[in-house]
């Protein structure tokens, strides 16, 4: 496999284990949280400040700045002049870029598919679930309480939409976005594996 795979997804619909699972499979580096916490490293920001930039970003944002710093690899020239929000996208970006540039690897989240648009070999999936999947996975899994859960999950959703509309001026989850969208529970995780790998795999 000589790609990066960018993996977004609903909340408990398994994203991030068939990510894993096919980091495994292909022998590349696997990065989620592994992420927030080299950008933490990095930038001198605690890793608590990434993990709550998501729930904060609930509004528009001059995402054509960030966007234009992103692609030209000036992200240091007006970096003491943005928001503590920006800032923290930025050096998360920064990170991202590094990663993918190292070579083959599983990216999950954090924008990643958008801030490597213009990269080639860049292959985008979207993985979602239908709600049943995602409750028994985010009690299983997650041990989510049952108490108001779709509530609950259907939240954390709303921050992934509002984290990614507020930094890309894009909108999450729209099909065009991505190179495949796959819905985990019609097929089940491991065939989604199957799925992905040999799309990836197939593609030129």
């Amino acid at each position: 496999m000589n790609k990066v795979l960018t993996i977004s997804r609903q909340y408990s619909s398994g994203g991030r284990e068939i990510g894993k699972k096919l980091s495994e499979i292909w022998g590349v580096p696997f990065y989620d949280n592994e992420l927030i916490t080299k950008a933490a490293k990095e930038s001198g920001y605690a890793v608590e400040a990434f993990e709550s930039a998501e729930s904060r970003a609930t509004s528009s944002l001059l995402y054509s700045i960030a966007r234009g710093m992103v692609t030209s690899g000036n992200i240091h020239t007006t970096f003491n002049n943005l928001s503590l929000d920006d800032r923290l996208y930025m050096a998360q970006a920064e990170i991202i870029n590094k990663v993918a540039n190292e070579g083959p690897c599983v990216i999950v989240g954090r924008c990643a598919d958008y801030i490597l648009r213009k990269k080639e070999n860049l292959v985008n999936i979207f993985v979602m679930a239908d709600m049943p999947f995602r409750i028994e996975r985010a009690q299983r899994i997650d041990g989510m309480p049952s108490e108001k859960i779709e509530e609950n999950i259907r939240k954390m959703d709303k921050r992934r939409y509002n984290y990614y509309n507020f930094h890309t001026g894009e909108k999450w989850g729209k099909a065009e976005n991505y190179s495949l969208c796959i819905n985990s529970s019609h097929v089940g995780i491991e065939n989604a594996v199957k799925c992905i790998k040999e799309y990836v795999e197939a593609v030129k």
